[in-house]
């Protein structure tokens, strides 16, 4: 689950991260309320999921609380990225001497937390990382040996911190990586991380993704998710307790297993089309399952072909070819269906399907041959 920026912050503070003083706003008025509560020049920052606010239009600053309406009224309801803004963080300005960036995520690779801090911060990070990568210092740690303070000091030496700031970055890096470990992160992210004229160190933003699994440890943080905001399909998957995630394409999958799922987007890449979403129906696959997978994938207007691919292990392909026939019994779902048995008792299962013959469903025996006729329906026309 990711965050916005004022919701990293508030956990960032609470950790004892630096971080500048501001206030929420939802319309102009309150824009304008905040401005004048904070006193002086104000930034009105776009609250978007996503990156490139800055170059977007979507951070302003404001002299005054009535040209910090006039910033808000701007911003409210643009468009960046897909994500309209809806909410507004009303943040004291800073006077910026300079820029640093540093994050911590979790490898997946190493199995490990890796930390990164850099002097070259700002809103081209990412042109650091491709043109001077080793201007960025990487140090992975060991989570099951604890937190040592030799973590920071290596890290700050690595990045060529000056040693007049580097107690405060060390500091920094502690808190954030208390944040990490006892909020269940996956990233949390600083860019930039500033340093003012008078030598003080802050977060001027933050970045802040949360393990979905752990939410059930952090009702707190559960409680931020914004529910407006979410992509309608996610949110109807989430509410019917399915693992799904929306992608760009045009095929719909479901599969029974996650390992599986991932490789029926491969297959179906490697036969030309583009998945529209992952949809795991679990192991059991019954009726009900499957009726609110379809539910979900059907619900998005792009998807024009739905590849189900299911692989008996424990479970039988005629249990899941009988849930299949309950859940299409007298439902149109409005786009053809590839179905791919394979493992125990895929025969019967194969044998249920083509006795029954419902309409608008293709039984096909190899996962290639699915992923292939699944993306010819969908590039057919309608």
């Amino acid at each position: 689950m990711d965050l916005y920026e004022y919701q990293g912050k508030q956990l960032f503070a609470r950790f004892g991260i630096p971080v500048s003083e501001g206030r929420v706003a939802l319309t102009p008025g309150e824009a304008k309320a905040a401005a004048a509560e904070l006193g002086g020049p104000v930034v009105v920052k776009a609250q978007v999921l996503t990156g490139g606010r800055g170059k977007a239009g979507g951070i302003k600053l404001a002299a005054t609380p009535d040209e910090a309406a006039e910033r808000a009224a701007e911003i409210l309801g643009l468009d960046i990225r897909g994500h309209v803004v809806r909410t507004l963080w009303i943040e004291r300005a800073s006077d910026i001497e300079r820029e640093y960036y540093f994050s911590i995520t979790f490898d997946r690779g190493a199995k490990r937390p890796l930390f990164m801090l850099t002097t070259s911060g700002g809103v081209d990070i990412e042109e650091v990382a491709e043109s001077d990568p080793d201007a960025i210092a990487r140090l992975h740690i060991d989570p099951l040996a604890g937190w040592h303070p030799w973590i920071a000091r290596e890290l700050c030496f690595r990045a060529a911190i000056p040693a007049a700031e580097r107690k405060q970055v060390m500091a920094i890096i502690e808190a954030a990586y208390r944040t990490f470990r006892e909020s269940d992160a996956m990233l949390v992210e600083i860019n930039p991380l500033i340093v003012t004229p008078d030598g003080e160190i802050r977060a001027l933003d933050s970045k802040f993704t949360v393990d979905d699994n752990a939410l059930m440890r952090h009702p707190d943080i559960a409680g931020m998710r914004d529910l407006a905001a979410a992509d309608p399909q996610e949110q109807m998957a989430r509410e019917k307790g399915l693992t799904y995630v929306k992608l760009d394409g045009e095929v719909g999958i479901l599969g029974n297993g996650a390992g599986l799922v991932m490789s029926t987007l491969d297959v179906v890449a490697q036969a030309g089309g583009h998945a529209a979403n992952f949809l795991d129906v679990g192991g059991g696959a019954q009726a009900q399952e499957i009726v609110d997978a379809l539910e979900v994938i059907t619900s998005d207007p792009k998807v024009r072909a739905i590849l189900f691919n299911i692989f008996g292990g424990i479970t039988r392909c005629d249990e899941v070819a009988q849930g299949i026939l309950d859940a299409l019994s007298g439902r149109d779902i409005g786009v053809p269906m590839v179905v791919r048995l394979d493992g125990t008792s895929d025969e019967e299962g194969r044998k249920l399907l083509a006795d029954a013959n419902p309409p608008g469903v293709h039984v096909e025996r190899t996962m290639l041959d699915a992923a292939r006729r699944a993306v010819e329906l969908a590039g057919a026309p309608a």
